[in-house]
């Protein structure tokens, strides 16, 4: 008998008010309470096809952990996730799952489909609070093999939690002074607090995996000295995609403009929004446009908004069908104040007589006929230019891979944008030993595809290792 669904939508995630917002950076989303995740959990219908697995990148059994929530089997729950997700407080926090596996729930094709994604987080915020979540995983046998990791964020925390479990020893080399990637310099505290990151890193610190920081590989050691002088019998990529893109346009080095990397980290790796507390200042605008329509885009125009501007403009090319951001943040965005501005491109910054920003010169755009990506491309609508006054302009317009591997590795493969090429299914390069995953590979992608690309390297490498 088919199960009855007494609940259509789901249910609702408790957020700070839009005003007491604007006051701190404090973590928006609230999460579910007991009697909540347990309400949202019973929606599962338990249907046969299990169609939210394949959505998942890292092959998370979603039905199992969803009934052992709805079941009140916490524990459990914890225990079903974290054998397939080493982060599950973080995905559960900035995963795109409407895009995922909750886009495939069988739930959805009438109703809203069940939240797994608050779900997720509900159990590893759950497992945190109880202590429950640290005794999981016993130390295995040590197999005697080196892998060196490049890079912490996630694809290189998924391959090294993976390949630690299997018994093989793992270094992580990490360039900046605090691990995580992305994870730390790149997402808002109020949407991903960096302490719930702290606490998934010591769990695989606790998993027997070391942490190298401040070491640049590319100038520290090379990927060829990882393999010979340091004794690695395998070596994994995930550096990341984190060279800023600036458009061809006048006026981007005035001051006043930034990339929203280096915006982004100043706030959130250097806590610029406690300075002078801090050491590392930020420029406060008092208007502020960020230019660009993803997430990036719009984690550095909420960032704005909190760090007190007056007005804070999100400028895009496309219509909001068109915004690659999620659609709870743009809720979200525009609940805190944020001024949205569609179908309009820069064309130049225009500065002051001190060579400081004074307004963003736009043009008003028309979507024409679809582009490689699908999207219907903008098209510049003659004399429509007009000018934002701003004193910051961010652009949040993509990013590339930074050269410093590839010039230092000339028989790694590239490809024309610089991102290395590997094999989709196994992470395997052309060069022997060297496995590459994530955004260095695909270009800027999401959290949760990048840890898929560490999960099926991981398996790639412990087979290379056995050969």
């Amino acid at each position: 008998m088919a199960k009855r669904i007494t609940q259509k939508t789901k249910t609702p995630m408790p957020c700070l008010e839009p005003a007491e917002r604007r006051r701190t950076f404090d973590e928006v989303a609230c999460g579910y309470s007991v009697a909540m995740a347990i309400a949202e959990a019973d929606r599962c219908i338990l249907c046969k096809n299990r169609p939210c697995v394949a959505g998942c990148p890292v092959e998370i059994d979603i039905p199992a952990f969803v009934q052992q929530v709805a079941r009140g089997d916490f524990t459990g729950a914890f225990r079903t996730l974290s054998e397939k997700n080493v982060l599950p407080a973080i995905c559960g926090r900035v995963c795109p799952q409407e895009d995922q596996c909750e886009k495939r729930c069988t739930l959805g094709v009438r109703f809203d489909p069940v939240a797994i994604g608050r779900l997720e987080r509900f159990v590893a915020d759950h497992a945190a609070a109880q202590s429950t979540g640290r005794a999981l995983d016993e130390r295995p046998v040590p197999t005697g093999h080196r892998v060196a990791v490049v890079g912490s964020g996630p694809s290189g925390l998924t391959v090294a939690a993976d390949l630690a479990r299997l018994g093989h020893g793992v270094t992580i080399f990490e360039a900046l002074h605090k691990p995580g990637g992305v994870l730390m310099y790149g997402i808002p505290e109020f949407r991903l607090p960096k302490a719930i990151v702290e606490r998934e890193i010591a769990a695989l610190e606790q998993m027997g995996v070391a942490l190298e920081l401040n070491h640049v590989i590319g100038r520290t050691f090379t990927i060829d000295e990882l393999l010979t002088d340091l004794g690695y019998e395998a070596v994994f990529i995930g550096t990341g995609a984190g060279l800023p893109h600036f458009p061809k346009i006048p006026g981007v080095n005035l001051i006043g403009v930034y990339s929203a990397n280096e915006y982004l980290t100043r706030s959130n790796l250097m806590k610029a929004y406690l300075f002078p507390k801090t050491d590392t200042p930020i420029v406060h605008g008092r208007c502020v446009a960020v230019v660009g329509g993803g997430n990036t885009a719009m984690d550095a125009v909420r960032t704005a908004l909190f760090l007190g501007a007056e007005r804070a403009y999100l400028v895009y090319r496309r219509s909001e069908a068109e915004m690659p951001a999620r659609a709870e943040e743009i809720e979200h965005a525009r609940e805190e104040g944020v001024e949205l501005i569609f179908l309009a491109a820069p064309i130049a910054v225009v500065g002051d007589d001190t060579s400081r920003v004074r307004a963003l010169r736009c043009e008003q755009m028309q979507l024409g006929e679809p582009d490689a990506s699908g999207r219907r491309a903008p098209v510049p609508i003659p004399g429509s230019a007009f000018d934002l006054e701003v004193d910051v302009v961010v652009f949040a317009v993509g990013q590339g891979a930074n050269p410093l591997i590839r010039s230092t590795t000339p028989d790694l493969k590239v490809s024309r944008w610089g991102t290395i090429v590997a094999d989709e299914e196994t992470g395997a390069t052309n060069k022997d030993g060297v496995f590459a995953g994530g955004d260095i590979v695909t270009g800027g992608a999401t959290v949760i595809s990048a840890m898929g690309a560490g999960r099926r390297a991981a398996r790639a490498i412990h087979a290379y290792l056995r050969r």
